[in-house]
């Protein structure tokens, strides 16, 4: 695989790659997908796990895995598995470097990715666009999060002054790289993009859905940051006639189950594990309200997701979401935590079908705003800026 003379060429530098992992190796997935329709070729470098190929060519990538220490689960990686990344990956990423002239290198993620595309980057000279998702710089639910722990805090603060370019998915992570880290380098925001999924459609029946009862549905990686446990709480407090779904697995299944047995409305609950990307879509088709209950999230692909099929949504108010959802326009918001204005937005938006009817019009169009090749262009820009 030599570089053809007239293929430009990127790498793309990810611990996680679907199906590893969540969102943030999702919108790397479709941000390489992007660089292949503009004309490059990508090789992007993660993480193995046990039943994936160590290479892969996936819709024009070149895949590469290299296995890590103490990963153990596909949808969550440990602090292990994370921090040993950018050494396991080295030599990989080493032999790439030597073997292919990179136009630019893309990290995903400040940590644990960070330190490898910083090390590439001076050794072959080769210049580094460094995005930030978001949890890499802020995660108030766990103890462990950059902003907490002074290590990772002055490697963090290294490695934002030492990159090209620092891009940050929403307006909360620039906001809060800045706030903890006061980097000196300039912070350009470029959403994640989206790519319409091609599905087809099922009736309720076929899911299993009850044609006379209401749905809200949630999906994530069932872990304390994505907050389900105020969703089933808000659950419990509407009317029999509303069911929950959610979409996901984690280590937080059995906590919720046991939580939603607690509240007598585990017969309302569905935790449907892990499901196809068409059975998601389905599911989302199928539904009445979308409810993002995260304590924070660093964009919310989900939103994206609820938005391409017309939902209405009610989401929490700090994070990335706030740049996709405006207030009333297309959605509700609501503070963290708060089960209980959860419960009283749902019940405004199923009682008033003239505004969920104004919502779910206002998603069908805005999602056109995250549109794949725009945003990959808004990446190849900033080196022709560079450039000029």
């Amino acid at each position: 695989m030599k570089k053809e003379n007239n293929k430009k060429r990127i790498l793309v530098l990810n611990y996680e790659f679907p199906p590893l992992g969540g969102g943030g190796g999702v919108a790397s997935y479709k941000l390489a997908k992007g660089f292949i329709g503009n004309g490059y070729e990508v090789d992007y470098l993660t993480s193995w796990f046990k039943g994936l190929k160590k290479f892969e060519i996936i819709n024009g990538i070149n895949v590469y895995r290299v296995k890590v220490f103490g990963r153990k689960k596909l949808e969550t990686a440990t602090m292990v598995s994370m921090l040993s990344y950018p050494f396991c990956a080295f030599a990989k990423g080493f032999f790439l470097c030597l073997r292919n002239k990179y136009d630019f290198i893309n990290t995903q993620f400040v940590i644990p990715t960070g330190p490898l595309g910083f090390i590439l980057s001076k050794i072959f000279r080769i210049k580094n666009i460094l995005s930030l998702h978001g949890g890499d710089v802020y995660n108030p639910t766990t103890k462990n999060s950059p902003h907490k722990n002074f290590i990772l805090k002055v490697v963090v603060k290294f490695l934002l002054n030492r990159v090209n370019f620092i891009i940050a998915q929403s307006s909360n992570t620039k906001n809060n790289a800045i706030k903890y880290y006061n980097p000196k380098k300039e912070i350009k925001i470029i959403p994640l993009p989206y790519e319409f999924f091609d599905f087809k459609k099922v009736s309720r029946k076929e899911l299993n859905m009850k044609e006379n009862k209401k749905y809200i549905i949630g999906a994530g990686r069932l872990i304390k940051r994505k907050g389900f446990e105020y969703f089933i709480k808000a659950l419990a407090l509407l009317d029999n006639n509303v069911n929950g779904i959610i979409i996901g697995n984690g280590p937080e299944k059995e906590n919720l189950l046991k939580l939603a047995r607690e509240l007598k409305i585990e017969n309302r609950l569905c935790l449907t594990g892990l499901v196809s990307e068409e059975k998601k879509f389905q599911y989302l088709c199928n539904s009445d309200i979308f409810v993002l209950s995260s304590i924070h999230e660093g964009f919310g692909i989900v939103i994206q997701e609820a938005m391409q099929v017309g939902l209405p949504v009610v989401a929490t108010n700090n994070g990335g979401q706030v740049d996709l959802i405006r207030d009333g326009e297309n959605g509700l918001l609501i503070d963290p935590k708060n089960f209980k204005k959860i419960t009283e937005k749902v019940k405004k938006l199923l009682s008033n079908h003239k505004l969920k009817e104004k919502i779910s019009k206002q998603n069908l169009s805005d999602i056109n705003n995250f549109n794949l090749n725009n945003i990959t262009e808004q990446y190849l820009n900033l080196l022709k800026i560079n450039e000029s």
